[in-house]
C-alpha cells in the first residue's frame, strides 16, 4: 500500500533537512588545507631577518589587518575562566569568527579539574587551529603540545615559555603571563585587556599562522 502523500511530504523535508544540516557542519570529514586570503602589510616581519623558533616580533600595527582565512577554517576556542580578561578574549574571537565566517565550536575546560582531557578533547575534534584564552591553560598546553606537533595552536593574552613550533602566542606587556613556574608577570594588568587589542590579538595571531609564520611570539606594543 503506498503511504498517504502527506506522510511523504513530510518524511522528504525530514531528510532535506537532515541533508542540510550535517553537510556543512561535520568536522570528521576532510577539507581543502586553509590558506591566507590576502597579504601581511609592511612591517609584519623583516624578510631580511625572518624570526627565529621562539622568537619574538614586533609587527606595525594594522600589517595583519589585510589577511583572513579561506572559507570552511576550523577553529577551535579553549577556554577555561570567567575573569575579565579571559571573556575580554573570547568576545574577541567570537566577535572575528563571525566576522570572517570561521567555523567556530568552543570546549570550555572545567575549573579546578585536570584540563588536560579538555585539550584532548579539542584536538580530537580535528580544527585547523586551536585558539586558548586563560591564563590556567598554559601549563596544561606545555605538556600537550610537544606531542601532537602536527596540531596548530595560538595562545592569545600568554605564552608558552618554551613553544615548540606548533604554538604561536600574542603577548603584549600586560599580558605576558607565561606558567605558573614562572609566576605572573609584574607588569601584568587585566586593564590592557581591551576590546581593540583583545581583537587585534586574533587577528594578528592568524595572519602569522596562515603563512607559516609559527613557533613564535607576536608582540604587541602599540594598541
Amino acid at each position: 500500500m503506498r503511504p498517504p502523500l502527506r506522510a511523504v511530504a513530510v518524511l522528504a523535508t525530514a531528510a532535506a533537512l537532515a541533508a542540510g544540516c550535517s553537510s556543512g557542519d561535520d568536522w570528521s570529514r576532510p577539507h581543502p588545507k586553509p590558506i591566507a586570503v590576502g597579504a601581511l602589510g609592511p612591517g609584519f616581519i623583516d624578510p631580511a631577518a625572518p624570526p627565529t623558533p621562539e622568537g619574538t616580533v614586533t609587527p606595525r600595527p594594522g600589517s595583519w589587518a589585510g589577511v583572513r582565512p579561506s572559507k570552511g577554517y576550523r577553529v577551535v576556542l579553549l577556554t577555561e575562566g570567567d575573569d575579565r580578561p579571559t571573556r575580554a578574549l573570547v568576545t574577541a574571537v567570537q566577535e572575528w569568527a563571525e566576522q570572517e565566517h570561521v567555523d567556530l565550536r568552543t570546549v570550555v575546560a572545567e575549573d579546578g579539574h585536570d584540563l588536560v582531557p579538555s585539550i584532548i578533547r579539542a584536538i580530537e575534534m580535528g580544527p585547523d587551529l586551536i585558539v586558548s584564552a586563560g591564563n590556567e591553560l598554559v601549563d596544561p598546553l606545555t605538556l600537550v603540545t610537544a606531542s601532537h606537533l602536527s596540531q596548530q595552536f595560538l595562545v592569545v593574552g600568554a605564552e608558552l615559555a618554551e613553544p615548540t613550533h606548533n604554538v604561536t602566542a600574542v603577548d603584549w606587556a600586560g599580558a605576558s603571563f607565561r606558567g605558573e613556574g614562572l609566576g605572573m608577570s609584574s607588569t601584568y594588568d587585566p586593564d590592557s585587556f581591551t576590546a581593540e587589542r583583545c581583537a587585534a590579538a586574533i587577528r594578528a595571531g592568524v595572519a602569522a599562522v596562515l603563512n607559516d609564520l609559527t613557533g613564535i611570539v607576536i608582540w604587541l606594543d602599540q594598541i
